[in-house]
């Protein structure tokens, strides 16, 4: 039996595709130094320079011989979230959070009246034997949490209640 193995979707400018976990490990790619790479594809190598990253939103900006690449990438947890309406908001607040899938609360990353940016990790979710961050994708203040560490929630369970 084979486990599930995670996909991302990645926008590069303005052209989207999709990765399996197992395709970016099989890409020959070796890190030089912290900001350095070297990427060996269909034979020809590929030299990268990493110019800029913001890890709470997946955006990165790439130098690739030469030419610049603005690169977003998006898991599959972040993609459910999106088409749950939890993506970009379109002037419409969010009142609450749910749970995405059934799981068990591992980290509540805020507490109650706490302001909170786009971006900001509210808490982990365990599902099959995944951590899942669940970020906010908008600014927001936390009005009420409804669950405790170590609780088990089902999908769509309220997990915070927002102003």
């Amino acid at each position: 039996m084979t486990e599930h193995s995670k996909s991302y979707k990645v926008k590069v400018n303005q052209f989207e595709f999709s990765f399996t976990e197992e395709q970016v490990a099989a890409a020959d790619i070796r890190q030089v130094t912290d900001e350095h790479f070297h990427l060996i594809y269909k034979y020809a190598g590929v030299n990268g320079h990493l110019l800029e990253s913001s890890d709470q939103l997946n955006r990165q900006s790439w130098e690739l011989d030469g030419e610049r690449y603005d690169i977003e990438i998006k898991d599959e947890l972040y993609l459910m979230l999106e088409s749950m309406g939890f993506g970009k908001t379109t002037g419409k607040q969010i009142k609450e959070i749910k749970a995405p899938m059934p799981g068990l609360v591992l980290e509540i990353s805020v507490t109650e009246e706490q302001e909170v940016a786009e971006g900001d990790k509210l808490l982990i979710l365990v599902a099959m034997k995944m951590e899942n961050s669940i970020q906010i994708h908008t600014q927001a203040k936390i009005k009420k949490i409804h669950v405790k560490v170590g609780q088990a929630v089902e999908k769509g369970h309220v997990l915070i209640e927002l102003y």
